[in-house]
């Protein structure tokens, strides 16, 4: 039987791309949007798609998410929404608004939406859950300072998945967070190192694999361990 898969933030670049490689593989996926009605190039792939509503910023549109999709068992659960901080590289520019929304969508709601649907996802095979992070969330590797609010909000996330991993691992689920490399997408820009089809082909080459194990990982792209 087909398994299921959720993707957030599926409107565009890399959860556009996951959800036309899952479909197109023959798995069945809900893409949840902020807007349905103007995800043009979603509502346009084949395959077995639902596409439900989804505002992460707003915690009342996360509550409702289970009763969008029902009691359907979900496999696996890829959090990809998430923003820059645009008003936060330096400390002169800090602003608590605005570094608060970007906790609230890159760190705050991907615990939200998995609180949301882990009674699907005990009803699943996989039972799995993948947190898109960055390496700019690395303490380790942080050597360039700037961008206070991304970076912050990343190892929030990390910190949080991990936490959740231990939480759930009784239960046989594997959580783990994932960097997709430096992609070429409206965040990433144009001289990103990859295309949006190379790092979802990576990353669902390991997202098939990940196991029990490797839960509460961070991981880059390609599998390998990255420094916390």
């Amino acid at each position: 039987m087909p398994q299921t898969y959720v993707v957030t933030g599926a409107s565009r670049g890399i959860g556009l791309e996951f959800v036309r490689v899952l479909a197109a593989r023959g798995n069945r996926v809900i893409a949840a949007v902020r807007d349905p009605a103007s995800a043009k190039d979603l509502a346009a792939l084949q395959g077995s798609l639902r596409i439900v509503p989804l505002d992460v910023s707003d915690p009342a549109s996360i509550r409702g998410l289970s009763s969008r999709i029902g009691d359907e068992p979900i496999d696996v659960l890829i959090n990809n929404a998430g923003v820059a901080s645009r008003g936060s590289k330096h400390l002169a520019d800090i602003d608590a608004a605005e570094m608060a929304a970007v906790f609230m969508v890159n760190s705050i709601a991907p615990m939200l939406v998995v609180r949301a649907l882990v009674a699907n996802l005990r009803k699943g095979e996989r039972k799995a859950i993948v947190q898109i992070t960055s390496q700019l969330g690395s303490i380790a590797n942080n050597t360039g300072g700037s961008s206070y609010g991304y970076r912050a909000s990343k190892s929030a996330l990390n910190q949080l998945n991990r936490s959740l991993a231990n939480e759930l691992r009784p239960e046989g689920f594997t959580c783990a967070a994932m960097h997709p490399g430096w992609v070429r997408t409206d965040m990433g820009g144009t001289g990103a190192d990859l295309t949006v089809q190379e790092s979802v082909a990576h990353m669902l080459r390991v997202i098939d694999g990940l196991t029990p194990d490797r839960s509460g990982a961070f991981l880059n792209y390609d599998g390998a361990p990255l420094p916390w």
